[in-house]
C-alpha cells in the first residue's frame, strides 16, 4: 500500500520533517499525484546524524558473523517481500513491474553475497625484517555513512550502499533522490523488521541542496558515498575534500558500444537496444554512443532502425524536468547538424514518456556526444576501422563502461587494453554488473572507488595494521 505521506527514519522512528513541510511526488507514467515526501533540511540531518553515531559504537562491537547475519535476514525478507516493494518501485519510477521486480531480486543478490562475507572477511599476514615480528591486517569501520543515491534503479541503488556499510559496522544515513522516496522508506522499516538495531540505517528524504548538502557538509560524517552526475560530485568532493572525508563517488557515463565488421549483427543490434533503451535510458551504464566500422555500418543501421520501430513501449523517464531537458539536448543536436533517424519527440498522452530516440551525424566533440543525456537517446558514429574507434571511445571526459562486439579474440582483448573504461564487455551490452562484481570508471565517471564486489568493502572499511613482536626471553 501506498502511504499518503512518507517521513524519515531517525533513530528507528518516524517522524516529518522539523518544518512540518512536504514535498509532492507524482506518478511519471502519467504526472498524477502519488504522496508527499517530507521535505528535511539541516536540522533534520543534524538528527539523523546523531541517531547514527549514538547506534554505531554498539553495532560495530557485533563481530562480522553476527552483523552478516543481520544483513542475510534483511535480504531474505526483502526476498519474501518481492511482489510489496517492487509494485512501489514501478509506481514511483513508472518502470515495468517486470523490470522492477528484476531489480527487487537484484538487491536481494547484493545482500547475499554481502552477508557471505561474514564468513570470509579475511586479513592477511606477513613477515618483517625485524626478528620475530609479524604483521597482520583486519578491517575497521569508517563510523557513520551518509549514502546518497540516484533514481534510477532504487532499490539496487540502495542494496549496493546500505548492505556493505551496515555489514563493515558502520551507521548510515541514508539519503534516496526525492524522485524515488517509496522504496528508502519501505527499505528503512523492513531493516527494524528483520532486527536491525535502531539508528544503524536512518533515512533522510529532501531535495539535494537542502538535505544531502548538510549531510555532506557535517563533520559528523566520516564517509560520503555518492552515486549521480558528475556535476553534482564535483560540488561534494570539493566540499568532503575541505575537510577530508572519505569520498566514494560513482558518477556518469557516456559509453560506447563497438560494432567490428566481423560481429554478429542481430547480436550487436539486440545488446545495442538493450543497453541504450532498457530503463528508459536512466543507467549510468547506458549505451549512448554506437560506432560502427564503415564496412557494416549501412546494414547496422537500417537493421537497428527496423528495431527500434518494433520496440515495445520502454516507460516514462523519472520526471518532466528530465523530459524537457533531453528534448532540448535532441533538439540543440539536430541545429549542429544531426539527422535523427527516429524518436526525438514526446509520446503522445499522459506522463514524461520520450519516444527511443537514434541520431547520427553528430560529431564527436558535439554537446549530445560529451555530455550525459540520462535517457533514451543514442548516437551512431562511422568509423574506418578499429584504431579510429578506439580514439572515439577514448575521446570522452567519462570512462564507465564500454563493450565491442566482434569474433576476434585478438580485437577483444587489444580493445580491453587500450580503452579508458573501468568495465569492459565483449559480445554483449555496457551495463549488467552483478553483486560480486566490482563497478565503476575512471576520468569523470568516479574517483577509483569501486562499487559491489569485495572491492565495496574498502569503501565501508578502513584496514587496520598490527604489529606483533614476541619476545623470545619471555618464552
Amino acid at each position: 500500500m501506498i502511504p499518503a505521506e512518507v517521513p524519515n527514519l531517525v533513530g528507528g522512528e518516524e517522524r516529518p520533517a522539523a518544518s512540518g513541510t512536504w514535498l509532492d511526488k507524482t506518478r511519471p507514467a502519467d504526472g498524477t499525484p502519488l504522496c508527499r515526501v517530507a521535505r528535511s533540511r539541516a536540522d533534520d540531518a543534524a538528527a539523523a546524524i546523531e541517531a547514527a553515531r549514538a547506534a554505531q559504537p554498539g553495532w560495530a562491537a557485533r563481530t562480522a558473523v553476527e552483523r552478516g547475519d543481520v544483513v542475510r535476514a534483511i535480504a531474505e525478507l526483502v526476498r519474501e517481500r518481492r511482489e510489496e516493494v517492487s509494485e512501489l518501485a514501478a509506481a514511483e519510477t513508472g518502470k515495468p513491474l517486470d523490470l522492477a521486480r528484476g531489480e527487487t531480486d537484484a538487491a536481494v543478490e547484493m545482500g547475499l553475497f554481502v552477508a557471505g562475507e561474514g564468513r570470509r572477511s579475511y586479513g592477511r599476514t606477513t613477515t618483517a625484517t625485524m626478528p620475530h615480528r609479524t604483521v597482520m591486517t583486519q578491517r575497521r569501520p569508517v563510523g557513520v555513512a551518509a549514502l546518497l543515491i540516484s533514481f534510477n534503479t532504487p532499490l539496487p541503488n540502495v542494496a549496493w550502499k546500505a548492505f556493505p556499510s551496515m555489514f563493515c559496522g558502520n551507521a548510515s544515513v541514508l539519503k534516496p533522490s526525492e524522485h524515488t522516496p517509496l522504496t528508502a522508506w519501505w527499505f528503512g522499516r523492513l531493516c527494524l523488521e528483520a532486527g536491525l538495531p535502531a539508528g544503524v540505517l536512518n533515512v533522510l528524504h529532501g531535495l539535494g541542496h537542502e538535505a544531502g548538502t548538510p549531510l555532506v557538509e557535517d563533520p559528523r560524517v566520516d564517509l560520503v558515498s555518492f552515486t549521480g552526475s558528475a556535476a553534482t560530485g564535483r560540488v561534494i568532493g570539493e566540499a568532503t575534500g575541505r575537510r577530508l572525508a572519505k569520498t566514494c563517488l560513482e558518477l556518469g557515463g557516456k559509453n560506447a558500444l563497438v560494432v567490428c565488421d566481423d560481429a554478429d549483427l542481430d547480436r550487436a543490434v539486440e545488446w545495442t537496444l538493450a543497453s541504450a533503451f532498457s530503463n528508459a535510458g536512466q543507467r549510468c551504464a547506458s549505451a549512448s554512443r554506437i560506432v560502427v566500422f564503415d564496412g557494416v555500418y549501412d546494414a547496422f543501421r537500417d537493421s537497428v532502425v527496423d528495431a527500434v520501430d518494433r520496440l515495445p513501449p520502454i516507460g516514462p523517464v523519472i520526471s518532466e524536468d528530465g523530459m524537457e531537458r533531453i528534448l532540448r539536448a535532441v533538439e540543440a543536436a539536430r541545429a549542429e547538424g544531426a539527422t535523427v533517424l527516429r524518436g526525438g519527440e514526446r509520446v503522445p498522452g499522459a506522463g514524461w514518456h520520450v519516444a527511443p530516440t537514434l541520431v547520427e551525424g553528430i560529431a564527436p566533440d558535439a554537446t549530445l556526444s560529451c555530455e550525459e543525456l540520462f535517457g533514451p537517446v543514442a548516437a551512431l558514429y562511422r568509423v574506418a576501422g578499429f584504431a579510429e574507434a578506439v580514439a572515439l571511445v577514448n575521446d570522452s571526459p567519462y570512462g564507465l563502461t564500454a563493450a565491442i562486439h566482434t569474433a576476434s579474440i585478438h580485437r577483444a582483448l587489444r580493445f580491453a587494453e587500450e580503452v579508458e573504461a573501468g568495465v569492459v564487455v565483449v559480445n554483449a551490452g555496457t551495463h549488467g554488473s552483478e553483486p560480486h562484481m566490482g563497478f565503476g570508471g575512471v576520468k569523470r565517471s568516479g574517483t577509483g572507488w569501486k562499487e559491489a564486489g569485495v572491492e565495496a568493502l574498502d569503501v565501508y572499511s578502513e584496514t587496520q595494521y598490527v604489529n606483533l613482536v614476541v619476545d623470545p626471553a619471555a618464552t
